[in-house]
């Protein structure tokens, strides 16, 4: 009996059909003791399968029984996986511990393995977090010259994802990028375990997205599905490519379907370690926000930071939304000052300036552009190309530069064309219907405003699109006192206290157009100052 459960849960095994071969090998294990291959065999799977407690047990008789046999470098293998399964739970201090006892294993054998470079991996990460990048690459290229010289695959990927990494936090995220390439090859090859696997899968896509590389995250969030959905039992891992999915299917305007796999990785991660579950939170409220769904984004982006995953930029373009521009405005230069590493900075810059424009800070908007650009010329990812040009224009135009706005802003929509980003493309023409009204060409600003209001319209971004509706208004025949309706728009704003430039970012309109209805309200009325204009509205109900 044992040996028939043994044998099949060894071939379920070899099939990664995760959930049968637990099951036969935790039976036979009840009948009698495992040996060491097949103990690794049921952590393995167990920890597959999302059931850490019966991993970490596996990997610790494992351990003692190889110890028992004198095989230290096989217990430091399962040590070291199971420090590793303790820090992707969260259990730092534990995950410490084995690791230690780990390295003094091998170092009273004086043993020269492959497994010494397994235990460089968590001292990269160490490394990484403390911000020493240069000793994580050093640590990590130990690590993959330890697993070249030995033939270990594993150790070879891992160290490879470490180099990777390092060099994308110095700045060199072009050779960064072309490490994790060739790591990935080996990856997609079949030659990597599946624990390492799942490892190097979900690294490489957040490097991806962290930089920009929207291709890149495309097709290997892709690859990841696959190898996901060819193992339906997998847990582990499987709620990390749902989330990766859920981003670029927001970026390429599904929303319905990336609400969905939001929702499906919340699910698989909500019996998961807390931090875990952070990003799936966050990108519900990113689709929330975006819809108009203002109430359930701040909940989503609370969970998000709950669980430890920073709020930002969306929670402050949130507070944008709702006219809390204070708020917003505070938020952001937080976020900004605890920011330091160069790819994490450019989205927390284009809501930035986005945010400096609604304050009418022009100065803060037009340095926070500036820095922008110099990381866009820097890395030279046509992503951050687009978002440049796009928070460039959004300046230039506010600034009162109109014929230069247009030319970077259409340069900006065709890149996001390009990338295949429905709303950034959309938003970028609404900015340029706007140039193109402020130069006196009606019709050009009528045509790209509908455009963006068919997009916005099809994508379900409500807010957008009451903006977009609300410069599409036309003017009716002359309202009280012969004003037009967007003079008498302004009239209101002018009667409510706001300044040009905060009736230009309302009206998504230049502060050059504004002061032209100003003075056109004043000639009109026969005033000669804003507290008549105002004495003027409230007298004659205009408010």
């Amino acid at each position: 009996m044992t040996a028939d459960a043994l044998d099949r849960g060894r071939t379920s095994f070899l099939g990664r059909a995760w959930g049968d071969a637990y099951a036969r090998l935790a039976a036979a294990d009840r009948e009698g003791p495992l040996q060491c291959d097949d103990l690794e065999r049921l952590a393995i799977a167990a920890q597959l399968l999302g059931q850490d407690d019966a991993s970490a047990e596996a990997w610790v008789r494992a351990f003692h029984e190889h110890v028992r046999r004198a095989d230290p470098g096989r217990a430091v293998w399962c040590a070291f996986w199971l420090g590793f399964g303790l820090l992707l739970k969260g259990e730092a201090a534990r995950a410490g511990g084995w690791f230690a006892r780990a390295r003094r294993l091998l170092d009273d054998a004086q043993l020269d393995c492959a497994e010494r470079g397994y235990l460089l991996v968590p001292l990269t990460l160490e490394r990484i977090g403390a911000g020493d990048i240069a000793g994580a690459y050093a640590a990590s290229d130990e690590a993959a010259q330890i697993g070249a010289r030995f033939a270990d695959a594993d150790l070879m990927a891992l160290g490879g994802l470490g180099r990777g990494q390092a060099l994308i936090l110095g700045g060199d995220v072009h050779q960064g990028m072309v490490l994790l390439d060739e790591v990935m090859v080996a990856v997609t090859a079949g030659e990597v375990s599946p624990l390492a696997t799942g490892i190097v899968y979900c690294a490489v896509l957040e490097a991806c997205q962290q930089t920009f590389h929207l291709r890149r995250a495309q097709e290997w969030t892709a690859a990841l599905s696959n190898w996901c959905e060819a193992q339906p039992e997998l847990v582990l891992f499987r709620g990390q490519c749902l989330v990766h999915r859920a981003e670029i299917l927001q970026l390429r305007g599904a929303w319905p379907d990336a609400m969905h796999e939001a929702r499906r990785a919340y699910e698989l991660l909500s019996h998961r370690p807390y931090w875990q579950v952070g990003p799936a939170f966050y990108q519900r409220a990113e689709v929330h926000r975006l819809r108009g769904e203002l109430s359930e984004a701040e909940e989503a982006y609370r969970e998000a930071s709950q669980r430890g995953h920073s709020p930002e930029p969306g929670l402050a373009l949130l507070l944008l939304a709702r006219g809390e521009v204070d708020a917003a405005v505070a938020t952001m230069r937080r976020a900004l000052a605890e920011t330091e590493a160069l790819v994490l900075r450019p989205r927390l810059l284009a809501a930035y300036v986005e945010i400096m424009l609604a304050a009418d800070d022009l100065q803060s908007a037009r340095l926070a552009a500036n820095e922008l650009a110099g990381i866009a010329a820097d890395l030279d990812v046509a992503w951050l190309h687009a978002m440049s040009d796009q928070m460039a224009g959004a300046v230039l135009l506010r600034e009162g530069d109109t014929r230069a706005a247009l030319g970077v802003l259409r340069r900006a929509w065709t890149c996001w064309q390009q990338l295949d980003v429905p709303y950034e493309a959309a938003r970028t023409r609404v900015w340029i219907g706007v140039a193109c009204g402020t130069l006196g060409d009606q019709s050009a600003c009528a045509l790209e405003l509908e455009a963006a209001r068919h997009v916005f319209q099809q994508l379900g971004a409500t807010t957008d699109l009451a903006r977009v509706n609300a410069l599409l208004s036309k003017p009716e025949a002359p309202a009280a006192g012969g004003l037009t309706a967007r003079e008498l728009e302004v009239l209101r704003l002018v009667a409510a206290g706001k300044t040009n430039r905060a009736i230009a970012d309302d009206l998504v309109i230049s502060e050059r157009t504004v002061e032209r209805h100003v003075s056109n309200i004043f000639a009109k009325l026969g005033l000669s100052s804003r507290a008549a204009a105002t004495a003027h509205a409230y007298e004659h109900r205009l408010v």
